[in-house]
C-alpha cells in the first residue's frame, strides 16, 4: 500500500456535482492499494497514518497527530499511486489492484482509521471520477510505502 498524506486546512470530494466528503482541519489520503497488500499492511499503515506527528504545536513544532489537534481524515482511492513510468510516457498500472482486491482492502482501512481516530472519516467513491479540492497547509505531503517499513 501507498499512501499519500497532505496536512490540509481543508478538503473535499465531489463526484457527478455532490461532495461525498469533506474535511477541515486534518489529512487528506489518497491510498494506492496493490494485489500483494495484506491485513499486515494495512493495520501497519492506518497506525501510521493515526499517528504521524506533523501538527504544529504551541511552539511551532511538528509535535502533534490527529488526535491532538482533533483532526478529520478525507480517504480517497487512488490507484494511479501504483504508475509504472520508466518505459515510454504513457503509465502502466498492472501494480494497481483490480477492485475484487482493492475495494475490501478501501473498506476494511475505512473502518480501522474511522476507529482509530474514535471518529467517522470522510470518503470519496472508489472508481468515481471524484473532483479533490484542498488547501494544503504547510505545504506538508508525505509518501508511506508498506513495503519500505524499514
Amino acid at each position: 500500500m501507498r499512501a499519500v498524506l497532505q496536512r490540509v486546512t481543508q478538503a473535499s470530494c465531489v463526484v457527478d456535482g455532490i461532495t461525498t466528503g469533506a474535511i477541515t482541519t486534518g489529512f487528506l489520503v489518497l491510498l494506492g492499494i496493490e494485489d500483494a497488500d495484506t491485513a499486515e499492511d494495512l493495520d501497519w499503515l492506518a497506525q501510521k497514518i493515526i499517528g504521524m506527528r506533523v501538527f504544529s504545536d504551541e511552539n511551532g513544532m511538528m509535535n502533534k497527530a490527529l488526535a491532538d489537534v482533533n483532526g478529520d481524515i478525507l480517504l480517497i482511492s487512488q490507484f494511479t499511486l501504483f504508475a509504472a513510468t520508466k518505459k515510454g510516457n504513457r503509465p502502466g498500472f498492472t501494480r494497481a489492484a483490480k477492485p475484487d482486491v482493492a475495494i475490501p482492502l478501501y473498506e476494511k482501512m475505512i473502518e480501522k482509521l474511522s476507529a482509530l481516530l474514535g471518529k467517522k472519516v470522510s470518503t470519496g467513491i472508489f472508481g468515481a471520477d471524484m473532483k479533490i479540492s484542498l488547501l494544503n497547509d504547510g505545504p506538508v505531503t508525505i509518501l508511506i510505502d508498506t513495503k519500505n517499513k524499514e
